[in-house]
């Protein structure tokens, strides 16, 4: 059975960015994701900045909450084009950072 764009936005949900404290949907870093078809997810996303030390941590991550709906193949590519800003955060998290 094939898993939905939904189903895979709500694993990522549970990856976090150990150094803000929050997951990875709600800060804004994923740009696409397809599901290509039932064995095999793309991800788009990025990080709030290129030199990020969790840069591994998180894409590993990703990769293994995806994996956990029973998808095979998880192909993540990591872009900065465009950078990630706080305009990318979900409403409740620039309210809660102030922005």
């Amino acid at each position: 059975m094939m898993v939905t764009k939904e189903e895979v936005m709500n694993a990522l949900r549970n990856v976090i960015d150990i150094e803000i404290g929050e997951n990875i949907v709600d800060l804004g870093l994923i740009y696409d994701v397809r599901v290509e078809d039932e064995d095999t997810v793309y991800v788009k996303m990025t990080l709030t900045v290129p030199g990020c030390p969790l840069a591994r941590f998180l894409v590993g991550k990703a990769i293994e909450s995806i994996k956990s709906l029973g998808v095979k193949n998880v192909n993540i590519e990591l872009t900065f084009d465009p950078p990630w800003s706080p305009e990318r955060m979900s409403p409740e998290l620039r309210k809660k950072f102030g922005f």
